[in-house]
């Protein structure tokens, strides 16, 4: 991956506040770039149509969002890549896995925020070739089959990847964002919704509800210029439990009220397990608890639990940024080890083939 779109010569110094600015490539120019072939842009709308399948119903497998917590280096990222895809393969007729590609990061004060925005890994923030890099991943992933997911945290950064996802994740810090709502209801796929980091479902309801209307809005377009926005409304949009403050939310009785509050406000009952983050107590070896857990309630008839996401990198656990860093392993949140995640696969579809 060597293609590289930079970012145009300084051009404003304010004098007000000392910021200053850099022109990046429009999203336009960088998919003229990186462009998307007919058969893989064909592909992302099959894997689109088979998600909203799931969500609705009509598909009865097991819709699993996995791998790492975030991507920093693409070589290990292409290697689980390739990993998922042959197992992603082999258990397609009981799941349906998707590659988690996140290039972005919330950060609860500072902190590297991900393989968009500095993908030097040293504070240079080469945004451009953040982007650049982003996309060229994110492509090379579909060419080995696999629906692709991220989570959109900077708006203006979502029309540089929209074309190659097939399921969109609001995190718990933006899902009471008017700005990520109305973003929402303008993209192509299904978007999971995360509930408040206190727990609380109420706000990712809201979220929801708000996302499935039409919405007028400030925006920009795919040449870079200020913009009115007109979406039509998304509905596919689904619950992502995490956990909270509070503990986890994953439990049969949690899931039962969840599910009617749910019906009771006239929203869709999906419901997705993320079983890292406050539902594993923020122990990545206990992921693999949690998704038995769900999967075992799935199994005893609540089809309203359409699916789950798992924190999952060649190696389990995680390790701080620095000048040697050992390969496959997380530079944010720790994660499973491929092995286990593997394991944990393969049981859970033997599991549902014979239910």
């Amino acid at each position: 991956m060597n293609s590289s779109v930079s970012a145009l010569p300084l051009s404003t110094l304010n004098p007000a506040n000392e910021a200053l600015t850099l022109r990046l490539p429009s999203s336009l120019q960088l998919k003229q770039q990186l462009p998307l072939s007919l058969a893989l842009s064909q592909q992302v709308n099959a894997h689109r149509q088979a998600i909203r399948a799931i969500l609705d119903g009509e598909d009865s497998r097991l819709l699993v969002i996995v791998g790492p917590c975030s991507i920093h280096d693409p070589k290990s990222a292409l290697e689980y890549a390739a990993n998922l895809a042959r197992v992603a393969h082999e258990v397609s007729d009981s799941m349906l896995l998707v590659m988690r590609a996140y290039v972005e990061k919330p950060r609860t004060t500072v902190g590297w925020k991900g393989l968009a925005y500095d993908p030097g890994l040293d504070g240079s923030d080469d945004m451009a070739g953040g982007l650049t890099l982003s996309r060229e991943l994110m492509r090379e992933m579909l060419q080995l089959g696999l629906p692709v997911a991220t989570e959109l945290l900077q708006p203006m950064a979502a029309n540089y990847f929209d074309d190659l996802l097939s399921w969109v994740a609001i995190g718990a810090r933006t899902t009471e964002s008017q700005i990520h709502r109305e973003m929402a209801s303008g993209l192509g796929m299904p978007v999971g919704f995360k509930n408040g980091t206190d727990g609380g479902v109420g706000i990712a309801c809201d979220a929801m509800r708000s996302a499935a209307h039409p919405h007028r809005h400030f925006g920009v377009d795919s040449q870079g210029h200020p913009a009115i926005i007109q979406t039509q409304g998304n509905p596919d949009t689904h619950l992502v439990l995490r956990g909270g403050h509070r503990g986890p939310n994953y439990d049969r009785q949690s899931v039962t009220q969840i599910h009617n509050d749910l019906t009771r406000l006239k929203i869709p009952a999906r419901i997705m397990v993320d079983c890292s983050h406050a539902n594993s107590g923020k122990d990545p070896l206990r992921q693999p608890q949690v998704f038995n857990d769900v999967l075992e309630q799935r199994l005893q008839g609540n089809h309203s639990l359409i699916g789950m996401m798992l924190e999952s990198h060649l190696f389990e656990g995680c390790q701080s940024l620095g000048p040697s860093l050992r390969y496959g392993v997380s530079v944010t949140d720790g994660c499973l080890g491929w092995a286990t995640t593997e394991q944990l696969l393969r049981q859970a579809h033997r599991q549902l083939v014979s239910a």
